[in-house]
């Protein structure tokens, strides 16, 4: 389609960069080959343990499900990660990852990034690529062979159990197990995040940890207030009442501006499968599953009503901007955007606040909510000696220290003075901080999210009610953690297709009816191998 590499995208797949990471491999001389372990030893990987932080006070705690901790002010004296010294004392350590921010100044001219390093006892490298460029280049990269210690992995990649099995480490005997007590703050992530790091019978990197919930259909508190209505529909009746009520033309104000994740929404109504739909071992993708043409003719009715902008169905990357000026009052979205809108939109309205919903049942009670992906990527380790891949893992469980603790307050926030200042113990970045602190870690690994807005305490309070709220009704993605090559390869591109066809459909261009022909092709040019490869995956596991 054209479209530029967004989250979104990274992470539903891409043709190009399979093709790439494909051309890649057959220079490099791996694989599919007679050496490759075969996919049923995953089934008898031993995942790392999963213990759980517990060095700081938390007042809003989260909970094993996946409800996320929430903190409404910095502790005033934080807990010392590293108390024997150095954390990664050694040589240094080549990264390449990519940035959805402009990239930051370089380390002669960025002082917090030098911090960094000093705090952690080696050099950190960094190949930053943006976003949009990063398929291109990591197919390039890797095709080269002069690889850098270690790469950032998104979904998009295709061939990955020969790729990892030729160039990169099986790091079982390093983390599996008890064996990750040797590196604490890899030990909190959450189970789930490392169902992405399996491949081969063994465990090929490391997350990059994200929240359950994923998204949101966030709302406008002020403009909720301002027309005096309910923020909470019980039904999808009552969720066409609102946006009606919400929607005023003459003044280019809509309800919602992107008609896909609008449909997401819902889905999550009607118990849509979050991408896939698992029972008895037998998959199900969502467009394909009986509820997505009630979801079809629902959405109909909202475009009938004209309560979605009008160039939502054009028009990309613009709804963060129309819902920050107020041209859309609802807008699904990450969840861990939900600080920036404020410190992005709210800059002169006072009143600006943001809430979030849970998608009803669709005709009352109970709803659902899709889960996101538990981990955004893998970073995955050049093989290399044993001693290397320790000091490397060291690095990596460094970059991992958890909220509450100095390093994460130097990660974060970077130096007093310098990069933020105290607001009480609540750090407030600076112009310099906001610059320099833009350096992509957090796409190397990261500690689990934690609740935490510096600015704005109180927004806290909102945010973990949402999670708490979104849990109690999670659907999960069944395939999460599984690997179909030819999803990656293909999948995306089929998908784009069907959608567009979804978008002439509720605009009136064609017939609910229709839809069951639709997927018949999909059936036929790739959704039923797609739909094997990952029951095949799903057997491995068992």
């Amino acid at each position: 389609m054209g479209n530029p590499l967004t989250r979104r995208s990274v992470l539903r797949g891409g043709l190009s960069l399979g093709a790439g990471i494909g051309a890649g491999l057959a220079l490099s001389g791996c694989g599919d080959g007679p050496d490759l372990p075969p996919p049923a030893l995953n089934a008898d990987v031993v995942l790392p343990e999963y213990i759980p932080y517990q060095g700081v006070d938390v007042p809003l705690p989260g909970t094993p499900e996946g409800v996320l901790s929430g903190y409404e002010h910095y502790p005033a004296t934080p807990e010392t990660a590293f108390p024997d010294g150095l954390p990664a004392r050694g040589d240094g350590v080549s990264f390449m990852t990519l940035i959805f921010n402009p990239v930051p100044p370089p380390l002669d001219r960025n002082s917090y990034w030098r911090a960094l390093n000093a705090s952690l006892g080696t050099e950190l490298s960094f190949e930053i690529v943006a976003v949009g460029d990063y398929p291109n280049k990591f197919a390039v990269v890797q095709a080269g062979g002069d690889l850098p210690d270690a790469m950032a992995v998104v979904p998009q990649i295709s061939q990955r159990p020969a790729m990892f099995h030729a160039l990169f480490q099986d790091l079982s005997e390093h983390l599996s197990g008890s064996a990750v007590r040797d590196y604490p703050y890899l030990a909190n992530f959450p189970t789930q995040a490392w169902r992405h790091t399996v491949y081969n019978g063994g465990v090929y990197g490391i997350p990059m940890p994200r929240p359950a919930a994923g998204s949101a259909m966030l709302y406008r508190t002020d403009l909720i207030e301002e027309r005096g209505v309910d923020p909470n529909p019980g039904s999808f009746e009552e969720f066409r009442r609102l946006c009606n009520d919400l929607t005023d033309p003459d003044q280019h104000r809509y309800a919602v501006g992107d008609p896909l994740t609008t449909l997401y929404f819902v889905l999550e109504m009607l118990g849509g499968p979050n991408k896939w739909r698992e029972e008895n071992g037998r998959f199900t993708w969502w467009m394909e599953d009986e509820t997505f043409e009630p979801a079809l003719e629902a959405m109909r009715v909202l475009v009938e009503d004209g309560v979605v902008h009008p160039d939502g169905f054009n028009v990309l990357g613009r709804f963060k901007d129309w819902f920050g000026s107020g041209q859309i009052a609802v807008n699904y979205d990450g969840v861990a955007g939900w600080n920036d809108y404020y410190r992005t939109y709210s800059q002169g309205n006072e009143d600006f606040g943001l809430g979030a919903m849970i998608a009803p049942g669709y005709d009352g009670g109970p709803g659902s909510h899709w889960s996101g992906v538990s981990s955004f990527g893998v970073l995955v380790l050049k093989k290399a000696p044993k001693d290397r891949i320790r000091h490397l893992l060291r690095v990596c469980n460094a970059l991992a220290a958890p909220f509450g603790t100095d390093a994460y307050l130097l990660r974060k926030f970077g130096e007093p003075g310098t990069h933020h200042d105290l607001q009480g113990s609540d750090p407030i970045l600076t112009d310099a901080g906001r610059l320099q602190t833009t350096l992509p870690t957090s796409f190397i690994t990261d500690a689990p999210l934690a609740l935490y807005f510096p600015e704005r305490p109180d927004v806290v309070h909102t945010q973990h009610e949402f999670h708490r709220r979104a849990v109690d009704v999670l659907v999960r993605n069944p395939a999460e953690g599984l690997y179909s090559d030819l999803d990656v390869t293909r999948g995306a591109t089929l998908e784009a297709r069907l959608i567009d066809e979804f978008k002439a459909i509720t605009r009136g261009n064609g017939s609910v009816s229709s839809w069951g022909g639709k997927m018949a092709e999909w059936r036929r040019e790739a959704g039923d191998r797609i739909r094997a490869e990952y029951e095949e995956s799903w057997e491995s596991f068992q």
